[in-house]
């Protein structure tokens, strides 16, 4: 019984939505995320309790004085919360994305052609769709005959500069991703790249091609060439690099307020720091689903270590807004589930006797990253995060 509530209280009780005492019900389902332990759930240890009230950092400025404490450059702001290790970085404007090249049209082109299918049904941005933060609006992508994938297709804003791309970590680096969806079996479905450049070479691509390569033409390389240089073209200035950058007229008052929550009481700034506002990492938030038929272990596939049972790369928050639904699972329609989800201290892993419990893996599928703590944020302070979130 407690795995089949597992889905709908989760949901139900972070999002704020659904049956009413479905937050109440979630409590006595399973275990609480505060510190203490309970027996079926042994993972739940010292390195995920909740700070102590001292260690809190207030929020409780009036608008005014925040306005003042973010009036100057990031090195006057308050002082940010960060855990003893993290190597922050100081939140700062984007660099500007490559210029768009006669390559990076030329791919622009084809990410939106759907003969790289095999069947010509399917494009890249048939689950990178520019007008939905190059995500879906659904949890996961679909590739050919409406195949579902496995995960939520990740948003491609500032892509190149990513050092390993997938919810894993297993897709590399760009140019070692890009071609890999063309022969995927539940993607673009290709026996291979041979006839996808076949194809190409034989419509009004493979003319532009040939200007820009020589006689090379259409390959793997090319291909992959202006794809990837299409893809480094790919952000836009938020409101929220204007006030970087100065205008500080950029961020309402709310905005402001969750810009000091983001940095400081509610943890953010710990995993989303610097300019892509990502640490690049891999985090346990006790969202794998362990021993459901969603279970998701993450880069535990791509490693093989136990310890990255329930790890998923930290996502980018660059245009964070325009991508719903969120999360490697596409768990949450809208950021209030998210930040609902932060503040209850993460997600809920279940056992569903003492020796699964006992289990090395799914002691590391329970236990959620240090970072992620309880927060007790008020319904105002989760307001102005969302706002903030909205802005960047």
């Amino acid at each position: 019984m407690r795995r089949r509530l597992t889905r709908a209280l989760l949901l139900a009780a972070l999002a704020g939505t659904g049956p009413a005492g479905a937050q109440e019900r979630m409590s006595q389902v399973g275990p609480a995320m505060g510190p203490a332990a309970s027996a079926a759930n042994p993972a739940a240890d010292s390195r995920g309790a909740d700070p102590s009230a001292t260690d809190r950092p207030s929020s409780g400025l009036p608008a005014t004085d925040l306005r003042a404490a973010y009036a100057g450059p990031p090195h006057t702001w308050p002082a940010p919360w960060i855990d003893p290790g993290v190597a922050f970085v100081e939140l700062v404007a984007a660099p500007p994305p490559s210029p768009r090249s006669e390559a990076a049209v030329l791919g622009g082109r084809l990410f939106r052609d759907r003969m790289l299918s095999a069947d010509g049904t399917v494009a890249c941005a048939s689950c990178h769709d520019p007008a939905h933060g190059f995500s879906v609006p659904e949890r996961v992508g679909r590739g050919m005959g409406g195949a579902a994938g496995r995960r939520n297709p990740p948003a491609l804003f500032a892509v190149a500069a990513r050092p390993r791309l997938d919810w894993d970590g297993g897709g590399g680096v760009l140019s070692a991703r890009v071609l890999a969806p063309l022969t995927a079996a539940d993607e673009m479905g290709n026996a291979g790249l041979a006839p996808v450049i076949a194809r190409i070479a034989a419509s009004t691509h493979g003319l532009d091609f040939t200007r820009l390569f020589g006689a090379e033409s259409v390959s793997p390389r090319t291909l992959a060439a202006v794809l990837g240089a299409y893809l480094e073209t790919l952000d836009t200035p938020t409101r929220f690099d204007r006030f970087m950058a100065g205008d500080r007229a950029a961020l309402s008052d709310a905005e402001v307020s969750g810009l000091h929550l983001f940095r400081t009481r509610a943890r953010c700034a710990n995993c989303h720091f610097g300019p892509r506002l990502t640490d690049e990492g891999f985090h346990n938030l006790r969202l794998s689903f362990f021993g459901e038929p969603g279970q998701d272990l993450g880069r535990l596939n791509v490693t093989g270590d136990a310890e990255d049972a329930g790890r998923f790369r930290t996502a980018s928050l660059r245009h964070v807004s325009e991508s719903a639904p969120f999360m490697h699972n596409g768990l949450f329609p809208t950021l209030e589930g998210v930040v609902n989800l932060y503040d209850r201290g993460g997600g809920e892993v279940w056992a569903r006797n003492a020796q699964e419990a006992a289990r090395p893996l799914y002691r590391e599928a329970a236990r959620r990253s240090p970072h992620i703590r309880a927060l007790g944020l008020t319904a105002g302070e989760k307001a102005a995060l969302v706002a903030f979130l909205r802005a960047l």
